[in-house]
């Protein structure tokens, strides 16, 4: 042996780095499958509008549980509600629901629905809040309908609305990429204007009461709803589609308030959106330019009328309203189930680090 060479490593001393390098390899190994393998990745065509949704991709792996618990502080309306699989529909790992509030203290997050606590602040959580829990404030209604109060302010961590501001973006609905061009076939048309509308208040509360009432002296509105024409929820999409043009009219005037009325009661009932509520240039962040017509493009319902009247008369002009569905779907939310995975998905998105929202009531306005 050379007393002036290297010490020669013992057994058990190669023994250990041999474990040790085991060790850090499997850390590498599980760190990767933690943080490298993201699904429900999304991407756009227009700038926050088409993504391309992972729901109903049988190919997408089964991530496992967030190991998040997530407690319901109501049921939404006071409705039981199904829960959905946050792995199928959005492809992260699911999430654990419950409405058992015996699950506060050991919640990660409490979802909370505005309509059911608005009116009463005791309706509130009112034990102390556990180290680290965030509260998530979700309302799918506008402000003019439900506002939020001062004692909802300094209190929530996280928004969840239709708004594109919020932290967890929550809209009625949205475009998805088709994987190739499709032909689309317009419903065979019979009939011209429809409007479905159930929340009826007089004119001088809701804008669009005014406005329909001059309209009709111009062009037939069919109207259906309560206190009109029957129309059950199984027979809505069929009948509708019977119209080559509806009358998407929100219930109230706010930024991104696009409602169903739009994504459900026009698009998939293959029909023409004629809309009112944000401006033109909000629903075009939402929608393709030439897939709806806006009332405020037209000095007065009469012009609205003339111009209905010009395309129903061109057929070439009005299948051109048409033109972007041979490359994209519309799709409604779907669910409630689907919207608290929304915010499943966004908790393990976001920044863990604690946040409060000091004006709630002025931001949703």
């Amino acid at each position: 042996m050379d007393p002036t060479g290297p010490p020669r490593k013992t057994v058990w001393q190669k023994a250990l780095l041999f474990l040790l390098l085991q060790l850090a390899i499997a850390a590498i190994l599980f760190t990767y499958v933690r943080t490298g393998s993201k699904a429900g990745a999304s991407f756009s065509v227009f700038p926050m509008l088409v993504s391309r949704s992972l729901s109903g991709n049988r190919s997408v792996p089964y991530l496992g549980s967030s190991g998040l618990t997530i407690l319901l502080w109501t049921w939404p309306y006071g409705i039981h509600v199904g829960i959905e699989n946050c792995t199928e529909v959005l492809g992260v790992p699911d999430c654990h629901f419950t409405a058992d509030r015996s699950w506060y203290q050991k919640a990660d997050a409490v979802l909370v629905h505005h309509h059911d606590v608005y009116l009463n602040a005791a309706k509130l959580p009112q034990q102390p809040r556990p180290a680290g829990q965030r509260w998530i404030w979700y309302s799918p209604e506008p402000p003019s309908k439900h506002p939020v109060p001062t004692f909802m302010d300094n209190l929530f961590n996280l928004t969840m609305s239709y708004r594109r501001d919020s932290d967890i973006y929550a809209p009625y609905g949205w475009l998805e990429l088709l994987d190739q061009p499709q032909e689309f076939t317009i419903p065979a048309k019979s009939k011209l204007l429809a409007w479905a509308v159930s929340n009826w208040k007089p004119s001088y509360v809701q804008p669009r009461i005014k406005y329909y009432e001059e309209l009709k002296k111009h062009i037939q509105v069919d109207v259906y709803g309560r206190g009109h024409v029957a129309l059950p929820g199984n027979r809505l999409l069929p009948t509708l589609s019977q119209y080559k043009f509806y009358l998407a009219f929100e219930n109230s005037q706010h930024d991104d308030y696009i409602s169903e009325k739009v994504w459900r009661n026009a698009f998939m009932a293959g029909t023409v959106p004629v809309v009112m509520g944000p401006s033109r240039k909000n629903y075009e962040r939402c929608l393709p330019p030439g897939s709806f017509i806006h009332i405020d493009d037209f000095p007065s319902p009469r012009e609205l009328a003339d111009f209905l009247r010009e395309v129903d008369g061109n057929a070439t002009r009005y299948a051109g309203y048409f033109q972007w569905r041979s490359w994209l779907k519309p799709v409604h939310y779907k669910s409630w189930g689907y919207q608290f995975c929304k915010a499943c998905r966004g908790l393990q998105r976001l920044p863990s680090m604690y946040q409060a929202l000091p004006e709630l009531s002025k931001w949703f306005k």
